[in-house]
């Protein structure tokens, strides 16, 4: 397998999968498209700078296609926003507790996710559980850094081309702008992990600190 290279806003959707109905968020495409607009971006705009296709943004816009985390990332980046914002996850101001009661779960392409951090920090942390299978798909790149600790079951991270086992326990820390593949060693058993997503500087999260913001 060799190095993923980042996706072109003029080649492929970034999630070849079967379009669903609706976006597991509700609302998720219309926040979509008020961030791009309020950043004053055409789709075309958001495409350059994002590496996603025009098409792909309109799809996600109109509710025919479930972002994959990667690309919701990406999006809260360019838009100067968080991803926690996009879901629709109300702000209550800078949160030090996260009650389990709290945490709404959000759906896509199979895969579940849980905040498991105040949106209005640099970093975006997050609690995911991935189906058993194989994964399907390109390598995912995206600019930052990527930490993981394996909660339950069995996680194969390929990175770079080299495939690797995690055990409960277990850690990974990553260049994400290596190609990399999350999905469960078993095919039977989800995996659970914790997952932090940082950028490559804090300026790209502007959004999540008081005042105004450049992107």
């Amino acid at each position: 397998m060799s190095r993923a290279t980042p996706l072109s806003h003029s080649g492929p959707d970034p999630d070849p999968v079967a379009p669903g109905p609706a976006a597991a968020a509700p609302g998720l495409g219309e926040r979509l498209k008020r961030a791009r607009v309020g950043r004053a971006l055409t789709l075309e705009d958001a495409a350059g700078v994002s590496g996603l296709s025009v098409a792909y943004l309109s799809r996600l816009e109109n509710e025919r296609r479930q972002p994959s985390l990667p690309a919701l990332l990406t999006l809260a980046r360019v838009y100067a926003t968080t991803v926690s914002a996009l879901l629709g996850e109300r702000d209550g101001g800078e949160e030090t507790i996260i009650r389990a009661k709290d945490a709404e779960p959000f759906h896509a392409h199979g895969w579940t996710y849980w905040r498991a951090g105040s949106p209005r920090r640099g970093m975006q942390s997050l609690r995911v559980r991935v189906p058993p299978g194989r994964a399907t798909g390109p390598a995912r790149v995206h600019p930052g850094e990527e930490w993981l600790y394996v909660l339950e079951g069995q996680l194969r991270l390929t990175l770079d081309g080299v495939r690797h086992l995690l055990a409960p326990g277990d850690v990974a820390h990553f260049d994400s702008s290596l190609g990399h593949v999350m999905e469960s060693a078993d095919d039977h058993v989800p995996v659970e992990f914790l997952m932090v997503h940082a950028a490559p500087s804090m300026v790209a999260f502007t959004a999540c600190l008081p005042g105004p913001t450049v992107h």
